[in-house]
């Protein structure tokens, strides 16, 4: 007996039987798929043949257990039994006469050295007593890995920037209110606390070192009684008593500033956000009159109408509404990038929040930005800094420090979509599908592009369609990937050429494709431009099955060698 003979399972059971007899073809056995392929982080195959009619043994035992072997290592499947009708083992049985199906599923938790691997057959086989040594067979080739070129870090991560503004500006304001049909300026307004502490904010802002007028505006107003011409009039006269008075003030303090000027003939502004905020009765009728009458002099008859309510008006908000408004918008001028770098350096608790996350842009030293965003975070609790912390480690490929930081970013604030979106990220980088579902589904709201990244998730975990439904018509590495696994060729060649910044992963997806296509230059041009832009694509290539045909060609072997 040869042991060459042993070409296939069903030989295995045959043997079992008799020696003598003549083997059936080999080809009785198939794999599927074959070559093997990764899909969802694991490797799975269902294997099937045929016994023949009156070939296995009655009393024989035979059990098979697919085995992965790569390198100098191997995985075992589950076993499966099939025995014989006389058999006292529990198993499958197989009828003598009748022969039978052989079916066996097989999985493996995929690890990247995996990607150059064989598939085998081991089998334990026995009739009765006697034992039958069958060597391993050969079923199989794999992996196909193309899923392992969809990448997390392609998708980009969402940042919470800082809002550090060099100059922030603030506002003071003083009314002066003029009696009915008045242009008079009295002394009790222009003595008022409101305009004490406006003059005090002009000599502050001309005179403080990190501060400077950046305008000053006095605006005349008239109620929205009587006519238009005589408020127009009244509006004027008030913004021009009250822009003589500032500049006499300006002048007396030596504040030299221009002055803008502006008039509002009936203040109807004015008057809807005092009845919004007044507790008068019946409030809700007058703002409802309002709502219905556009024209000024049809507003004020129906509003003079309701008599219930506009004695009321007459007392308690047309007088405030006589008035001007004098308005300083001050320039508060932050810290110099200089000044910002020193502090963050020496004495970082001098710092804003604000100022200490600018501070780390400041500079391109990644320890220095890390021990920055850690003193924010330590001195003000601010998610931000983690998040950033985080960013850097992930754009680093340190994937552990990247789920780290997010984590405690998280802890500050659970809820921010950005966040939520960039642990989701690493958690994909990390093979994490589950966490990265979670943390996914807190993202909606984020500004990155939470679709780009659902597709990289349902591609990780096997799911090509709703991976094609989330990446939609988006031209990206991940996006061609995913038509490429599933067999959409030339709709990954369009996106690929499509691609906005095409990188190595770009050409060897369009090498893969010319491989699946039996286009062998595009395999060789665009592998070329691969290994140009990322040498590490040559190892890749070299062992890649989807390149299995070509493996032999002089072309392919001078690129890859």
């Amino acid at each position: 007996m040869k042991k060459g003979l042993f070409l296939s399972l069903i030989a295995a059971a045959v043997m079992m039987a008799s020696c003598n007899k003549s083997l059936p073809n080999p080809e009785q056995i198939s794999v599927n798929p074959s070559p093997l392929e990764l899909k969802g982080g694991k490797v799975d195959a269902t294997i099937t043949g045929t016994f023949p009619v009156k070939k296995f043994a009655k009393k024989g035992v035979l059990t098979v257990t697919p085995v992965l072997k790569y390198g100098n290592q191997e995985v075992l499947g589950t076993p499966v039994t099939y025995v014989g009708e006389k058999a006292k083992e529990n198993g499958i049985t197989v009828n003598y006469k009748e022969g039978g199906k052989y079916s066996q599923k097989c999985s493996f938790k995929y690890v990247p050295a995996m990607s150059k691997s064989e598939l085998y057959l081991r089998f334990d086989a026995k009739i009765g007593k006697k034992v039958i040594e069958v060597p391993d067979l050969k079923v199989a080739d794999g992996v196909v890995t193309t899923p392992e070129l969809v990448k997390a870090s392609d998708n980009g991560t969402a940042t919470t920037p800082d809002k550090f503004q060099r100059i922030i500006q603030e506002t003071t304001e003083a009314d002066i209110r003029f009696l009915i049909q008045s242009a008079n300026l009295r002394s009790s307004e222009t003595k008022s606390d409101n305009m004490k502490a406006l003059q005090a904010a002009i000599k502050d802002a001309d005179k403080a070192e990190r501060k400077q007028i950046h305008s000053l505006e006095v605006a005349g107003y008239a109620s929205p009684d009587g006519g238009v011409a005589l408020n127009e009039k009244l509006a004027q006269n008030r913004q021009k008593a009250a822009q003589n008075f500032l500049k006499k003030d300006l002048k007396k303090n030596k504040v030299n500033a221009s002055i803008e000027s502006d008039i509002t003939a009936e203040d109807w502004e004015g008057f809807q956000k005092a009845m919004e905020n007044s507790n008068m009765q019946d409030k809700d009728l007058v703002l409802r009159v309002l709502a219905m009458y556009s024209d000024p002099e049809e507003r004020e008859a129906q509003i003079k109408n309701l008599s219930s309510v506009y004695g009321t008006i007459k007392d308690e908000i047309l007088p405030a509404l006589r008035r001007s408004r004098l308005i300083l918008t001050t320039d508060l001028i932050g810290k110099t990038d200089d000044e910002i770098r020193e502090f963050a350096k020496n004495d970082p608790a001098q710092l804003s929040v604000e100022e200490l996350l600018y501070a780390a842009t400041l500079t391109n030293d990644k320890a220095e930005k890390i021990a920055i965003y850690k003193k924010a975070a330590e001195l003000y609790g601010d998610y931000r800094a983690w998040n950033s912390i985080g960013q850097i480690y992930f754009n680093d490929d340190e994937i552990a420090e990247a789920r780290r930081a997010f984590g405690k970013a998280l802890e500050i604030n659970p809820s921010d979509p950005d966040v939520n979106y960039n642990a989701g990220l690493a958690a994909l980088a990390d093979g994490d599908t589950e966490k990265a579902e979670e943390y996914l589904g807190k993202a909606a709201g984020t500004k990155a592009n939470l679709d780009a990244a659902l597709g990289t998730l349902y591609t990780q975990k096997g799911d090509y369609k709703a991976a094609a439904n989330a990446y939609g018509s988006q031209a990206t590495n991940n996006a061609a990937a995913q038509q490429i696994l599933n067999e959409k060729y030339a709709d990954a060649a369009k996106t690929l050429d499509a691609v906005k910044n095409p990188n190595a992963t770009t050409a060897y997806l369009k090498a893969i494709v010319g491989a699946r296509t039996n286009d062998a230059e595009a395999v060789y041009e665009n592998l070329k431009v691969a290994i140009a832009k990322d040498a590490k694509m040559k190892a890749r290539a070299a062992q890649d099955i989807e390149f299995a045909k070509f493996a032999e060609d002089t072309k392919f072997q001078a690129i890859v060698k």
